[in-house]
């Protein structure tokens, strides 16, 4: 957290995510609305292979939004550490690497 520079209130800093930040709100909410779909298709019993359909589909949804969220934080906050000195930039290095493996499952 940063302070304002007037009121010496605590500001969250801005995320790299910031300017899609509605882009992948939005991607979420309709990834809401898949679940909450796949919720009644298992209580009204509907076919296995169109629930799991639906899960798939739901799944490469969060997907799309976990790799445009490491594509923001590739441009903006590790592009950012690595200009500002190169120990900063080592430690985003690290941290990229720990959120790749995590988002690959390795």
């Amino acid at each position: 957290m940063t302070t304002a520079p007037s009121a010496g209130t605590p500001v969250a800093a801005p995320r790299g995510y910031a300017d899609h930040k509605p882009d992948h709100l939005a991607r979420l909410h309709r990834i809401e609305g898949q679940v909450r779909g796949l919720t009644r298709m298992v209580d009204d019993d509907r076919y296995c292979v169109d629930v799991l359909t639906q899960i798939t589909a739901a799944t490469h949804a969060l997907q799309e939004v976990a790799l445009g969220l490491l594509d923001d934080h590739i441009r903006h906050c590790v592009q950012e550490a690595v200009r500002a000195d190169q120990d900063t930039g080592e430690t985003k290095y690290a941290e990229l690497t720990i959120a790749l493996r995590r988002t690959l499952r390795l």
